[in-house]
């Protein structure tokens, strides 16, 4: 796995003086705090695909709405089934709602519903050519991401570059101002992904294909950034 890592860091030192007060000393304040901030940055590729299908049915009554509704969802399942791998391809069943339609004297007029299945796992190619597959459904959404095991590994190495980056501009500061050393006093550690959003275009030609074709829906996966950001705050000494 090819990734690239990046490290910053922001800091603000604060020094605090003793003020008298008129009838006695007031309590001694911690004098020479450097507030600190850093963060590791890891670039890598999305591992993980997550394949919505879906169907609108709609109709006079809510009972006919659900029962076409149930049997799109029974001709796609055990298509879906036969490509499953746990990791590689999970199957579930996504939202399914019925809702009444009003006419314009605020009247039911009719009842529309949606349902949905998850395709979701590590191999795209499987994924895809399910979808490509199921006839009764249509790609209604495209969504990459990082499979768990990928994301702990890289937020531990992210976590290990803001670490060191945190470590290094402490002590390059405390130099610069003139001290020893210094020691750590607390930390706040938190991380987020940064990356693109599925592309509208692509997800457009995959619902196009899904619905007419047996072809394999086409994807193409990006890269996510994992950030770990670490601030708090040191002694100088």
């Amino acid at each position: 796995m090819r990734f690239a890592i990046r490290a910053a860091a922001a800091c603000t030192l604060a020094a605090v003086a003793v003020g008298a007060l008129a009838q006695g000393s007031a309590p001694e304040v911690p004098q020479n705090i450097l507030q600190l901030s850093a963060s590791g940055e890891v670039e890598v590729a999305q591992d993980l695909l997550v394949m919505a299908l879906a169907t609108t049915r709609e109709g006079p009554d809510a009972a006919s709405v659900q029962t076409q509704l149930r049997q799109a969802l029974d001709a796609a399942l055990p298509e879906a089934r036969r490509s499953a791998q746990p990791g590689q391809m999970d199957v579930r069943t996504g939202t399914f709602s019925i809702q009444p339609r009003y006419g314009k004297e605020g009247q039911i007029s009719g009842w529309q519903g949606r349902a949905e299945l998850i395709l979701e796992g590590r191999d795209f190619a499987r994924i895809s050519t399910a979808a490509g597959r199921i006839q009764s459904l249509a790609v209604s959404g495209v969504r990459f991401d990082l499979s768990r095991e990928a994301r702990e590994r890289v937020e531990s190495e992210a976590q290990s570059r803001a670490v060191e980056a945190f470590k290094a501009r402490a002590a390059e500061l405390a130099r610069g101002f003139g001290f020893a050393g210094y020691s750590l006093r607390e930390v706040t550690v938190n991380s987020h992904d940064s990356g693109p959003a599925p592309r509208p275009a692509m997800m457009a030609m995959a619902a196009r294909v899904a619905s007419a074709e047996m072809d394999p829906v086409p994807v193409e996966a990006g890269k996510t950034r994992v950030v770990v950001n670490i601030s708090g705050s040191v002694q100088l000494r």
